[in-house]
């Protein structure tokens, strides 16, 4: 049985190539969500005024690794502390978001969030929204898979793949190879 989460940080080829190396990640979409717009384009996305955020929905086995756990890979990830934006890249669609599709998972985000705080873990503080995951939709076959499919592209090897590097530093023991 798998559940599933969605996840915005910032551009969603850099988080969907952290998560397809994730032990008990069974698959990994980038799409789109929490907008106004039924079925966005990339295009749409990007002009800010569909409301959508760029995001990855995961499917999980919770008994190999914990909403928890993946929401930890999550803030070591991004920066969950910068409004619209992830380095380069501003705009709503880069907005810092946990999208939920169960109860129990709201509570895991909130409770991380307020650990994270409490103990200073941010310079700045956590604007990560979390809510319920709302109008989602599959982005466009061309932005699935983009990273393994393209990892010498520029904005590949200078933003996703130090991304993959961190994650695989800092928990070596959830990755997949």
């Amino acid at each position: 049985m798998t559940e599933t989460l969605v996840l915005g940080g910032g551009c969603f080829w850099c988080t969907e190539a952290v998560y397809v190396k994730v032990q008990g990640v069974t698959d990994v979409e980038s799409g789109y969500c929490n907008g106004q717009t039924t079925a966005p384009t990339y295009e749409a996305v990007c002009t800010g005024r569909t409301g959508h955020n760029e995001v990855v929905k995961l499917a999980y086995d919770p008994t190999q690794i914990s909403t928890r756990e993946l929401l930890e890979i999550f803030f070591v990830i991004h920066d969950p502390t910068t409004l619209n934006r992830q380095g380069n890249d501003t705009g709503t669609q880069y907005r810092s978001g946990i999208y939920f599709t169960t109860p129990e998972q709201a509570e895991v985000a909130q409770a991380l969030i307020a650990e994270l705080t409490a103990a200073n873990a941010f310079s700045q503080p956590i604007v990560t929204e979390v809510l319920a995951l709302n109008n989602y939709s599959a982005a466009e076959d061309y932005h699935q898979d983009f990273f393994e499919r393209n990892p010498y592209q520029g904005y590949c090897m200078a933003v996703a793949a130090p991304k993959v590097t961190k994650f695989k530093k800092t928990f070596a023991r959830l990755v997949r190879e």
